[in-house]
């Protein structure tokens, strides 16, 4: 799929980004790769990992993608874009809500303006499970952003623009998650947690990685594809890192669930399950002219009281997995 092709990654030198890059650098033979990003330390630390032939490959563009004049210019001649940058902290965006809006709103928009205007062949943007059913500002700037890419496909004309959104859930060891967090806590002989009953949703990095580019493979337009990952208890997860350590219950913060939902019950009706992972099809799909209106292939149609929730899951990670993935992190 990216063979020959000029690859634009918004929020590159994130975790997501950094990855991205190494895995397109290593299993495809993109033309060019650029990596479009506010901080100019991120960049400069990022170039100093790749060889002088990789970075033959990389070009890194110093641009914020609430300026859609800068984003434009990076977009022109681009194949694919996989939109990663957003704010993404939930405290943050609640004490910054307007900040959060511009970034994961009004950002994603000017994602999609560029995108057509350059005629760029795929988009995808990140989501997450927070975005269903939101309860914090972060949650409902990404539910906006996912509303925005799938009406996108509606106003494309008979350009060859499509955009998909692909939602998963935390990351393992990622910059922000719990892991790391726990780690620091461990030194002190007591972790704290909000509630034992809380679960999450988990995947690895790379396994985030190599299904976002299977997505873009994939995608037709108009679909959220969600992987099959599995859950584990808070609770379990300190229990693993910190067996040693005493755990103090907190409750649960402002913002806050006790459980994620990656598909709510009202879009049972147009999601379909397939062998690693389910597609929600847009409602609106055969009113677009210019979108392929096959319904998935392989893909069945779950029943009408379905809800994909990190406590109804029937993947759990046990400890044995969640250390083996560890090592590998």
């Amino acid at each position: 799929m990216f063979d020959d092709k000029v690859v634009l990654v918004t929020g590159g030198t994130g975790s997501f980004g950094r990855r991205f890059v190494s895995e397109l650098l290593a299993e495809q033979k993109a033309a060019k790769i650029i990596i479009y990003s506010r901080d100019e330390l991120k960049q400069s630390e990022m170039m100093s990992r790749f060889s002088e032939a990789e970075l033959r490959v990389l070009r890194f563009f110093i641009g914020d993608v609430r300026d859609k004049e800068r984003l434009s210019l990076a977009a022109r001649g681009v194949d694919i874009v996989i939109h990663a940058a957003a704010m993404k902290r939930v405290e943050s965006s609640e004490y910054n809500p307007i900040e959060a809006i511009k970034t994961n709103v009004l950002g994603a928009q000017n994602v999609i303006e560029a995108s057509i205007a350059a005629n760029v062949e795929k988009v995808v943007l990140l989501s997450t499970d927070k975005a269903v059913n939101p309860i914090n500002l972060y949650g409902a700037t990404k539910l906006c952003a996912d509303k925005l890419f799938v009406a996108a496909n509606s106003y494309v004309g008979k350009e060859r623009t499509r955009f998909s959104v692909v939602r998963y859930g935390n990351v393992l060891g990622s910059r922000g998650s719990v892991i790391p967090l726990f780690k620091e806590m461990k030194k002190s002989g007591t972790i704290k947690i909000t509630d034992t009953q809380m679960t999450r949703f988990w995947i690895t990095l790379e396994d985030g990685v190599k299904f976002v580019m299977a997505c873009v493979e994939r995608m037709q337009g108009g679909e959220i594809f969600v992987p099959k990952i599995p859950s584990m208890k808070i609770v379990d997860m300190a229990s693993t890192i910190a067996p040693d350590c005493e755990q103090e219950v907190i409750g649960i913060r402002p913002g806050e669930k006790l459980h994620e939902v990656m598909i709510s019950n009202d879009d049972a009706v147009n999601t379909y399950e397939h062998q690693d992972f389910f597609e929600i099809v847009s409602p609106f799909k055969n009113l677009w002219s210019n979108v392929g209106k096959n319904l998935p292939s392989n893909g069945a149609l779950v029943s009408k009281d379905f809800v994909y929730s990190s406590d109804g899951n029937d993947k759990w990670l046990s400890s044995e997995d969640l250390i083996a993935k560890l090592g590998a992190l």
